[in-house]
């Protein structure tokens, strides 16, 4: 991966819990009991050992916790989440800070794609589940997230925060002010409960029909539940708090056994109080 004409800004800090709420950019309850949470720290994969570790957090939650069909080239490891995008991607990491007693550990991660690195890997991730093609003339400008999962032991907010905070930097230091991206959704329920989210959010939260893309394996809306009163899942929500838009219907994800949104989120959108929080003056 060759990651000499990006800037990379590595910071660190431990996060407050006044600046993680339940339920706005969170993924679940925090499991983590003890009396002083270890500190933890944001930067990017620099060694090819910290992707491994990357890839094997995505495959305990993607494969142990939802079941995930997860197809890997030939040769890698067991317990590992590969594909052909990774070593076009950057990675961005929360780790536990090591200690005497133990060495750091993943606990957050996102990938990234640039529009350079995307050139390479003959497209976005998201174009194989989406037509994009109206996206063409903003590509130079986006970078695909995607990947994003937590440690089931630090699903406070505090991870999802700090990772979004390094994401704005790096977009900031590279020219890039928009992001796009799957996000997913459950089919526990055969999907009625997707259908009748995307039903919700179409209402107001549907990017310009100039941006509009179209699922290449559609989940069936029409024949699906569209009634429902349904929560979006946390990473959703937080992107709809950010300003995020929904580009179309869902795809139905028959690997991941999921239903995924196509999500866009421009920076020159964000609210005041995440401007300020994520952004630089």
């Amino acid at each position: 991966m060759d990651s000499t004409q990006l800037h990379h800004r590595p910071r660190s800090l431990t996060p407050s819990p006044k600046l993680t709420p339940r339920g706005e950019l969170g993924t679940a309850e925090c499991r983590q009991t003890t009396a002083e949470p270890p500190r933890l720290t944001v930067g990017w994969a620099s060694t090819a050992d910290q992707v491994r570790q990357a890839q094997a957090l995505r495959y305990r939650v993607f494969a142990g916790e939802m079941g995930a069909r997860l197809g890997a080239p030939p040769g890698t490891p067991p317990g590992l989440d590969v594909d052909r995008f990774d070593a076009h991607c950057e990675h961005l990491l929360v780790q536990t800070a090591a200690t005497d007693e133990a060495p750091a550990q993943v606990v957050g991660t996102y990938r990234v794609l640039t529009p350079a690195s995307a050139r390479r890997a003959g497209g976005l991730y998201s174009d194989q589940e989406f037509e994009l093609s109206r996206l063409d003339r903003l590509r130079p400008r986006i970078a695909e997230l995607g990947r994003s999962c937590t440690h089931p032991d630090y699903r406070t907010g505090g991870v999802i925060l700090m990772l979004w905070a390094a994401l704005a930097d790096f977009m900031g230091q590279n020219g890039l002010d928009i992001t796009v991206g799957c996000a997913s959704m459950s089919m526990h329920d055969g999907g009625h409960s997707a259908a009748s989210l995307w039903h919700q959010l179409r209402c107001g939260h549907l990017a310009d029909a100039d941006l509009a893309a179209s699922p290449r394996l559609p989940l069936p809306v029409d024949a699906l539940r569209s009634d429902l009163a349904v929560e979006p899942p946390a990473l959703i929500k937080g992107y709809l708090k950010c300003g995020g838009k929904v580009l179309g219907p869902p795809a139905w994800d028959p690997d991941f056994q999921t239903a995924d949104l196509p999500m866009m989120m421009n920076l020159a959108d964000l609210p005041l109080a995440y401007r300020r929080r994520f952004l630089r003056a």
